[in-house]
């Protein structure tokens, strides 16, 4: 019963990694609902109400308090990175097809490493290292070799892709004592109405006249409103599949399967979106995929 219910639990987690990369791609291209900071507020809004009733009400993990005014500016801080990542993320996805995007967010250990470095000084091994030169290299070539190469949505990619390893050290240095450490849905729960507050007059700034747009668009397809709603209880459920794979599984099973998952979402976008593909661009990404798999076990037998 344990394994089936551990098996259940990654296929939920593929499903919801995959499936909101897929849907958000639709959604901003070819659906043609073409705001991307409306479409986060919405995963926001979302991750907001459904990590509190998970908490609260289903009791996941214990309720933890911020404890003080420097941890709430601390966790306010991390809140805009994380909201930025997204909506980065997201605005990529308008001009990119979904397999390039993944290879360019397969370079989030190069990221990590560089920022640890800069921030803590914090050094790796030789090879582990030398394994971020596959990594980076990967991209290099898929860039060269994409047929659908948009500089913009390249930018805002690796921008993204920056934003979520900053992230990860940040929260690693502000959240490091024992009094300020909080458990990851914890955190989400109180990072997302920070986005949401951050995110709501920008949406609107921004992008004119979306919430008519999206009410009109609600009434003329019954569709899209569905769509809308359950593409952003996929963004809480990548969340919480995160986390519970990890306590069922662990950190470095995680981290397998996000290797494995990449791929995947990379099959399933060619054959639904039919984005043309080059021998160059799949070779870039296999050869950073191949680089994230060599980082891992190095820095597993470094510790």
């Amino acid at each position: 019963m344990g394994r089936l219910f551990t098996v259940g639990l990654i296929s939920v987690w593929y499903s919801s990694n995959i499936g909101v990369i897929i849907l958000n791609k639709y959604l901003l291209s070819n659906y043609g609902f073409r705001y991307p900071i409306f479409l986060t507020l919405c995963h926001m809004l979302a991750c907001s109400l459904l990590s509190y009733a998970s908490i609260t009400w289903l009791k996941i993990v214990p309720l933890q308090t911020i404890r003080s005014g420097q941890q709430l500016l601390k966790i306010s801080a991390l809140g805009l990175i994380f909201c930025s990542s997204i909506v980065a993320g997201n605005v990529s996805l308008k001009y990119l097809p979904v397999s390039f995007n993944q290879a360019i967010g397969a370079t989030t250990p190069f990221f990590t490493a560089v920022f640890a470095y800069l921030m803590t000084l914090k050094k790796e091994g030789f090879l582990t290292y030398a394994a971020l030169v596959p990594v980076v290299s990967g991209v290099v070539v898929a860039s060269g070799g994409e047929p659908s190469f948009h500089l913009f949505g390249f930018i805002m990619c690796v921008g993204a892709t920056a934003a979520r390893a900053l992230k990860t050290v940040l929260q690693g240095i502000l959240l490091s004592s024992e009094g300020e450490k909080l458990h990851s849905m914890n955190l989400l729960m109180y990072m997302a109405p920070v986005a949401v507050a951050f995110l709501l007059p920008t949406a609107l700034i921004m992008e004119k006249d979306v919430v008519g747009i999206t009410i009109a668009l609600a009434k003329d397809d019954k569709r899209f409103l569905f769509y809308l709603l359950f593409n952003a209880s996929l963004s809480y459920l990548v969340n919480l599949t995160n986390f519970l794979v990890t306590k069922h599984t662990s950190a470095l099973t995680l981290q397998v399967l996000g290797n494995a998952k990449g791929a995947v979402a990379v099959v399933l976008s060619i054959l639904i979106f039919r984005n043309p593909v080059s021998v160059t661009g799949m070779l870039g990404y296999s050869v950073t995929v191949t680089g994230v798999i060599l980082y891992n076990e190095a820095k597993k037998r470094s510790k």
